[in-house]
C-alpha cells in the first residue's frame, strides 16, 4: 500500500503563506476556512539575541487509525484503501462536525456555505495524475516536501 506524507523544513519556511493561498485556490476554499495551518510566533531572540520565529506547518497527517472516520455516522469521511488517503465523500456528508470533534487535531473543518465538512485531501486529483499537493508546488521557499512511500 502506498503511503504519502507532507515534510516541513522550518529552517526553510519564510512564512510568507504561499501554500495556504495554493491550497486556498486550488481546492475553492471559502474565506474564514484553512485546511492547512502556518502559525508564526515571534519575533523571539535567539541564543545570540538575533530575532528568529517559531514556524510550524500543519495538515491532514491521513492517520493510520483516524478518530475521524470512525466518527463518522454517514461514511462521508473514509479511508482509502489503497493507499491510506482519508477522504470526505461530500454527497455522503450531512454536516454533522462529528469528525471535527473526532480529530485531535481539529483538521476537518465545516464550511457554512455548503454544509459540509472539509479538510486536507493532499490534492487527491493532482496525487493519483502524478503529481504534488497544491501546497507543495506552492511553496517558494522549497520547505514542503511531498513524500511517497
Amino acid at each position: 500500500m502506498a503511503s504519502y506524507r507532507i515534510k516541513f523544513d522550518k529552517s526553510r519556511c519564510i512564512a510568507c503563506d504561499a501554500c495556504l493561498i495554493h491550497c486556498k485556490v486550488k481546492n475553492k476554499v471559502p474565506v474564514g476556512i484553512s485546511l492547512n495551518r502556518l502559525t508564526v510566533e515571534g519575533p523571539i531572540p535567539d541564543k545570540n539575541g538575533k530575532p528568529t520565529a517559531k514556524i510550524k506547518y500543519q495538515n491532514c497527517m491521513h492517520c493510520k487509525n483516524p478518530e475521524c472516520v470512525a466518527a463518522c455516522p454517514t461514511g462521508a469521511m473514509y479511508k482509502r484503501e489503497k493507499d491510506g488517503l482519508v477522504l470526505v465523500d461530500a454527497s455522503k456528508c450531512d454536516g454533522c462536525k462529528a469528525c471535527v470533534e473526532a480529530c485531535p487535531w481539529s483538521v476537518p473543518v465545516f464550511n457554512e456555505e455548503s454544509g459540509k465538512i472539509m479538510k486536507c485531501d493532499f490534492c487527491v486529483d493532482r496525487v493519483d495524475a502524478g503529481g504534488i499537493p497544491a501546497c507543495v508546488a506552492g511553496c517558494t521557499a522549497k520547505a514542503l516536501t511531498f513524500i511517497r512511500k
